[in-house]
């Protein structure tokens, strides 16, 4: 059986050498605190990393509950001022689609790391959602608006993890890990095209 580190590490690293999928730039109206609250609900990939930070949070328990949400909405938000100052980030889409799939293992195999090393994994991957986000802002716009709308549905997205999470509890904590596979599982069909 292979070790549950190496598995993702593989996972991982087998993501990011895939073809991006360009699923983020020039996509809708990007003007509006409305256009950006939609956004990262109108994504697969989206809505499911946000759920994710939310469901390994309240698995975590304690500091990471909200320590980690605030990392990833931190975090999203400079790189979407990175996105829109054109400061290039290698590897968004092919990090994007790795976010999915790895913080997915993370729930699904109960990954219990120290708070700080989880910050670090979240605010690496909500650099790569915030370049997105903030790619997509035409140059003749502030984009504060848009941002904040992001901002807000993202936490929202967050709390709806926790929310979950801990709703099941310690008694029903399978049903949170199953929660993480099944989010993997969609990261791996969006990295192929199948979902």
């Amino acid at each position: 059986m292979i070790p549950a580190k190496r598995f993702c590490l593989s996972t991982v690293l087998l993501l990011a050498a895939a073809m991006p999928a360009y699923a983020h730039v020039g996509i809708g109206t990007t003007s509006s605190f409305t256009a950006g609250f939609m956004h990262p609900l109108s994504g697969l990939d989206h809505m499911t990393v946000m759920v994710a930070v939310g469901l390994w949070a309240a698995l975590k328990g304690g500091k990471a509950i909200w320590a980690w949400p605030v990392a990833f909405v931190g975090v999203m938000l400079a790189g979407a001022a990175l996105g829109m100052a054109h400061v290039p980030v290698p590897f968004v889409e092919p990090g994007i689609l790795a976010s999915v799939v790895a913080l997915g293992l993370l729930v699904a195999l109960a990954v219990d790391l120290p708070v700080p090393a989880g910050v670090a994994i979240i605010g690496l991957f909500a650099l790569f959602h915030g370049h997105a986000h903030g790619t997509e802002v035409p140059e003749n716009t502030g984009g504060l608006e848009y941002m904040a709308g992001f901002a807000v549905a993202t936490a929202l997205l967050h709390a709806i993890g926790i929310a979950a999470g801990l709703g099941l509890g310690l008694k029903f904590r399978g049903l949170t890990r199953v929660a993480g596979a099944a989010c993997a599982a969609i990261g791996v069909g969006l990295a192929f095209g199948v979902v």
